[in-house]
């Protein structure tokens, strides 16, 4: 069989989950698996890098701290806006996500944390920044 390696097209089954066990991500809900080209950007290194070695039909778990998975929270992510920005389909509400357009024209989501007077604070980070996650997968083909 053939293993992993730092070129190889992988079919696999993933679950993201926080240590408290809630799943943050998994391509069980979509009942389909996730299609991968190592290098292509879509994992970080450090995820790849548990890849490497599985072959098919194998099934693995490593854990990861965040500086391995998504990384610290980085303040400078954190950005007060004007209310007057929002509204309609941007509702300045906590807990809202609502993309952004980056420097690029890329949309970049930020979660509202706090809304204070005409002061609305979105947070950039990615959501599980700071966190350590429990990465399962389940090998189906590799190419």
């Amino acid at each position: 069989m053939t293993a992993i390696t730092a070129s190889s097209e992988v079919i696999m089954h993933f679950t993201i989950k926080l240590e408290d066990g809630s799943v943050a991500d998994t391509t069980h809900n979509a009942g389909k698996p996730a299609k991968l080209v190592m290098g292509d950007g879509s994992l970080t290194e450090n995820f790849e890098t548990c890849l490497l070695g599985l072959k098919e039909g194998e099934s693995s778990s490593f854990t990861l701290a965040p500086e391995d998975a998504f990384g610290q929270p980085n303040p400078d992510n954190i950005h007060h806006m004007d209310r007057r920005h929002f509204g309609g389909e941007t509702p300045a509400e906590e807990g809202a996500i609502i993309a952004f357009s980056g420097p690029q024209g890329q949309e970049i989501p930020g979660i509202v944390t706090a809304v204070t007077g005409d002061s609305v604070t979105v947070d950039f980070n990615h959501p599980l920044a700071g966190k350590t996650v429990i990465f399962d997968v389940e090998i189906i083909s590799v190419q």
